[in-house]
């Protein structure tokens, strides 16, 4: 039995309009926990739960995510998205990102997992008006390596998009001789198990923000001291992104680059935090 679950949710701001609170309705099993303040109340942190932990050839999950204007959302998962086994249908994950004027909204999910033999699709669209703003990642694994559980067949489509601005698209497969040449080549993954994408989005153009080149410098000064220095890249493609890619053997590696440029971020682009102090999800800690 297939699984198909739908969550919308939204963040406004309150009557006195200095609190983000979020709304929500579902359908299956996908749901939010109840709303965090550990930054105040301007901030609103959520961890969106799955309660099966993961898909298989089938099932579909649907996430469509609304910031109103001026609101400021958080939101994470409590684990892993595990992709597993699937004998025919493709599982599915579309995650739909649309952030109003002066909203922001944070997009930070941990990784999905791409199991042996998985026929998995994760796609992540977001619509930004001029002046919205979205920090996000986007954090994939092969296999279970500490499992010695090796990614030798199946396959992951990945997904980015701001429609018109844009696109990342691509699939992980181990399906073929080529394929398997191509996880191993450096013009590949060279090996690497572990792929991460962090970008930040703005609706108007980037080149004429003062941000751009303090987004540029922060995360090549904090990933030039990182493990993964090597193996790690920052770029503004286009007038309204600025990404950071890393690949790694596994996923702590991957992720603490990607936590580390995060906090910096937020704090020199927005002036929240403190990357001395841990503004981190609480749900990471547990």
């Amino acid at each position: 039995m297939s699984w198909h679950a739908q969550l919308d949710l939204r963040y406004s701001l309150n009557q006195a309009g200095r609190q983000t609170v979020a709304r929500y309705l579902h359908q299956g099993p996908l749901r939010i926990l109840q709303s965090l303040y550990p930054e105040g109340p301007a901030i609103c942190h959520n961890v969106l739960v799955h309660p099966p932990s993961g898909l298989v050839g089938g099932d579909t999950l649907e996430l469509n995510v609304h910031v109103e204007p001026g609101a400021h959302g958080l939101m994470t998962t409590p684990g892993a998205t595990r992709f597993y086994r699937s004998a025919d249908a493709e599982a599915v994950q579309k995650t739909t990102l649309n952030v109003a004027n002066e909203g922001r909204l944070e997009w930070l999910p941990l990784e999905a997992i791409a199991y042996n033999a998985c026929r998995g699709r994760n796609e992540v669209r977001a619509q930004l008006a001029p002046t919205a703003q979205i920090m996000g990642w986007d954090v994939t694994a092969l296999g279970l390596p500490h499992a010695n559980q090796p990614f030798e067949t199946g396959s992951l489509w990945q997904h980015l998009e701001v429609p018109g601005v844009w696109l990342e698209r691509g699939c992980l497969s181990a399906n073929t001789a080529l394929d398997q040449r191509w996880l191993q080549s450096r013009l590949g993954l060279h090996g690497m198990r572990c792929v991460g994408t962090l970008f930040w989005l703005r609706g108007a153009e980037l080149k004429q923000h003062k941000g751009v080149e303090l987004a540029l410098n922060s995360a090549r000064e904090i990933s030039a001291q990182m493990p993964l220095a090597a193996l790690t890249g920052v770029t503004c493609p286009n007038d309204q992104v600025v990404v950071l890619r890393v690949l790694g053997p596994q996923v702590e590696p991957v992720m603490q680059t990607l936590k580390t440029v995060w906090l910096q971020w937020r704090q020199d682009l927005w002036g929240v935090g403190h990357q001395l102090s841990d503004n981190t999800p609480r749900i990471w800690a547990m």
